[in-house]
């Protein structure tokens, strides 16, 4: 509270007027003075004294992160106060779109208006839909004037930065000559007013160029029915921006960017839409609305194939049990040649033929030897009859490759997965988990041309969206026939919120929050998504999708040259192996009788 002289300059108790009527409840206030200014307010204020040595920026950076987000400003070059109300908005913290700034002459003559009235002119001006500037009046007669006035900011584009007559004080009778309000931009009507939407094509958010005749604005989408509906409600114009080739886009470190987040981050376009997420890197630099849609990110991966039928002899039994079964052969073989005397003779060959049901012509005069034979065919006649009961099961009922449900399937598979663009790793990229990290670093961002290809020869999986709804987002490269072959992830990669972006501290952010707010309350969301999907989405692609995971028809059947493949290739094998050893030991055997 500041009262420092009993007697206010006319100037003075006009702010003190306009303070107590529309800053009553500001939580804080910054007055920004090159000379003493005194007045009496019931909030709390932050006074900066402009003068040499101070560093504006610095100076409104400190309130404005404390929460000081509504200024009264009297110097005499006012445009410095704006560049550094500019650099705090994208440099600092709080976000507020309803920002108050009065604007007070720092002399009274003809130069000061005209600096004042070149304010709103100013690209930093435009995006401040309440500023207030307080204008001497010139013309002296008994008593002084000061006209209130505002930027229009509203209607058509050419309009916008025209000076606003408001009202006028009289220094006299202390009195405005009408009620108008002082801050008349409450965004419930922008007359029409262009609003700048960036966007692209990507089913079901945002579909451009489509037939007037079926849409008469030519777009639709349910990101797009937000925007039109925001603009029904507060009466503005939609004009899309569009930047095809970099799709999401990116932000650069010198607060530039390409594609729709670059465009946003540039002010070549107000809203930015077309499944934004809440990333942490964007809301760094930009506003968010409150989310629209609930969606979560999958991939649709290569469907499991028939195992090759080399490997069907082996599917019988698990790795675990043959490992097993090698131990009992090598335990076996060494109790035979322990019971034989440590004779080694034909040990091998006798337990390898005791374990798949062989016939023994002798079992020698040895009660140990005959001991380790009983046993070891009561084994093997367990383990025969059990290999022989799987591998019946195994030939009439196909098997399959381990299906890839999970993250982790990815990750050991090594398996390549993607899109046309990296915006969807930007919500995993930040993460420390080395899994992650993994998973980040397999992800690969192809044209739609070679995914198309690749969705054909099983060479990576493809990243998707599952929708609230029950659908799917799923890019144009993937095809019906494609997903013969493919199949949707049981795992979920992340979910994430959809969001409209806007500049930091966007005059538009409350009321878009509203309307979403309302549109979930009405259930709106959910219909416009089954709206879209119905009319726009390929029905046998999503039907593909939701299907893709059901249990195929099984049925048994006689056997074939396909069952028996396998068995032959060991037979082979076995064969060759067979006739190189008998080879390899007569000829060694030869040469061993030649030398004696």
């Amino acid at each position: 509270m500041l009262h420092l002289v009993t007697q206010f300059m006319p100037i003075e108790i006009l702010l003190q007027t306009i303070l107590r009527q529309y800053l009553n409840d500001s939580y804080c206030l910054t007055v920004v003075s090159e000379k003493p200014l005194d007045f009496s307010v019931n909030v709390s204020f932050t006074y900066i004294a402009v003068k040499d040595g101070v560093v504006l920026f610095e100076e409104l950076l400190e309130v404005s992160d404390n929460g000081c987000s509504d200024y009264v400003v009297q110097i005499e070059q006012p445009k410095k106060f704006m560049d550094a109300f500019e650099m705090v908005t994208h440099k600092g913290n709080v976000r507020r779109g309803d920002k108050k700034i009065v604007i007070l002459p720092y002399r009274e003559d003809n130069e000061t208006v005209t600096l004042m009235l070149d304010l709103l002119s100013l690209k930093e001006t435009s995006f401040v839909a309440n500023i207030l500037l307080i204008l001497p009046s010139l013309t002296r007669q008994n008593c002084g004037y000061y006209d209130l006035v505002t930027h229009k900011y509203v209607g058509p584009e050419n309009e916008m930065s025209e000076p606003y007559f408001l009202n006028r004080w009289n220094t006299c009778d202390l009195q405005f000559e009408n009620n108008a309000t002082l801050f008349p931009h409450d965004m419930k009507n922008l007359q029409g007013k262009i609003v700048r939407v960036a966007c692209f094509t990507y089913t079901p958010y945002v579909l451009l160029d489509l037939d007037t005749k079926q849409e008469p604005l030519g777009r639709h989408g349910t990101e797009i029915k937000i925007v039109d509906e925001f603009c029904r409600w507060i009466n503005c114009t939609i004009e899309i921006v569009r930047d095809d080739v970099h799709l999401w886009g990116e932000i650069y470190e010198n607060q530039t960017g390409v594609g729709v987040i670059g465009n946003v981050v540039e002010d070549r376009a107000d809203l930015g839409i077309t499944a934004l997420y809440s990333w942490y890197e964007e809301y760094l630099v930009l506003d968010f609305s409150a989310p629209g849609v609930r969606t979560s990110v999958t991939c649709i991966a290569p469907s499991p194939r028939l195992l090759a039928s080399w490997e069907e002899p082996l599917l019988p039994f698990s790795w675990y049990l043959w490992l097993a079964l090698i131990f009992t052969f090598v335990y076996a073989s060494i109790a035979f040649t322990i019971a034989k005397g440590c004779s080694a003779d034909k040990v091998l060959l006798t337990t390898f033929g005791i374990m798949i049901a062989q016939s023994q012509h002798d079992v020698g005069v040895s009660w140990r030897v005959r001991t380790v034979t009983g046993w070891m065919l009561l084994a093997g006649l367990v383990l025969g009859n059990a290999y022989g009961g799987g591998l019946a099961s195994v030939f009439t009922v196909p098997k399959y490759e381990r299906s890839i449900d999970s993250v982790q399937d990815i990750v050991e598979r090594k398996m390549e997965w993607g899109a046309t663009h990296d915006a969807w790793v930007f919500s995993l990229t930040p993460s420390t988990e080395p899994l992650i990290k993994k998973l980040v670093s397999q992800f690969k961002v192809y044209p739609v041309e070679v995914l198309k290809k690749k969705s054909m020869d099983r060479s990576m999986a493809f990243s998707i969206e599952r929708l609230p709804s029950g659908y799917y987002a799923i890019g144009d490269y993937i095809t019906k026939e494609a997903m013969l072959d493919l199949t949707v992830m049981q795992e979920d990669f992340y979910f994430e919120q959809c969001v409209v972006m806007m500049r930091k501290s966007s005059p538009y952010t409350n009321k878009i929050s509203q309307l979403i707010g309302r549109l979930h309350e009405s259930g709106l969301l959910l219909a416009w998504e089954t709206q879209m999907a119905l009319k726009y989405l390929n029905y046998e692609v999503q039907l593909a999708v939701r299907l893709s995971r059901s249990q195929k028809d099984i049925n048994t059947m006689a056997l074939g040259l396909r069952h028996v493949e396998g068995v032959f290739i060991l037979y082979i094998i076995g064969v060759v192996l067979s006739v190189i050893i008998f080879i390899v030991e007569t000829t060694y055997n030869r040469k061993r009788n030649t030398s004696f």
